[in-house]
This record gives structure tokens, sequence and C-alpha cells, in this order.
């Protein structure tokens, strides 16, 4: 009976952590990690991200590289990345932007973690 009931709340939880990450619109796998669902309600708006790309190379950020791939959950170094505000005409945002690998991004200030790449 025990084993029963360890089974299908094994069972139980194996379906629920997939379709709680598909609640989110960005998955990403950091290596090794586990999987890091974000929710984009936080980042660019999708009508505001050609103008804020526009906006990125207006101000000639700097990019900086790293050698792995540019995904969300990717945690930046400590130093050597500059981080800056998101203008408030995109949109309120807890992040902050940088550009890594040719690739903008948006990142949690105080964990470095990339929470959208904005494509």
């Amino acid at each position: 009976m025990r084993n029963r009931i360890i089974a299908v709340a094994a069972i139980a939880a194996a379906i629920t952590v997939p379709a709680v990450a598909a609640q989110a619109q960005t998955v990403g796998v950091v290596r090794g990690g586990p999987p890091v669902a974000v929710d984009e309600d936080g980042g660019i708006a999708v009508e505001q991200r050609p103008a804020f790309r526009e906006y990125i190379v207006r101000e000639r950020v700097p990019n900086y590289t790293i050698p792995d791939r540019v995904v969300v959950g990717t945690v930046l170094p400590e130093m050597g990345v500059t981080y800056y505000d998101v203008p408030q005409r995109f949109g309120a945002t807890p992040y902050r932007y940088t550009v890594v690998n040719g690739e903008t991004v948006l990142v949690e200030p105080r964990s470095r973690r990339i929470v959208q790449v904005v494509d």
C-alpha cells in the first residue's frame, strides 16, 4: 500500500513540474543545472523590442564575450560586465540590460542571472 502511494505521488510530481514550466514563456537549461522558468512579464514587451534594439545600437553599448551560449538562466561573471538601467519608455522593469556575445539580455541585478534574451 505504501509503495502505491509513493508511486502515485511520484507520477503526480512528474506531471506537475512540466505544467508549471509550461506556464512561463521562457525555459532555459544552464550547463548541468536544473531548468529555469522565467515569466517574461517583467521583461521587454514584444512590441517594444525593435525600438529597444535600435536604442542599444544608438547607445553603442559595449559587447561582453563569454565562452558559453547566451541562454536564460546563465549567470554572468561579477567582474567585467557593465549593466545599464532600462529606460522607462520601454516599460517598468526591475532588470538591467547588457550585451553578451552580440545579444542584448536582461539581467536580474543581484544574481546577475539572464532573465530574457531580447531577440
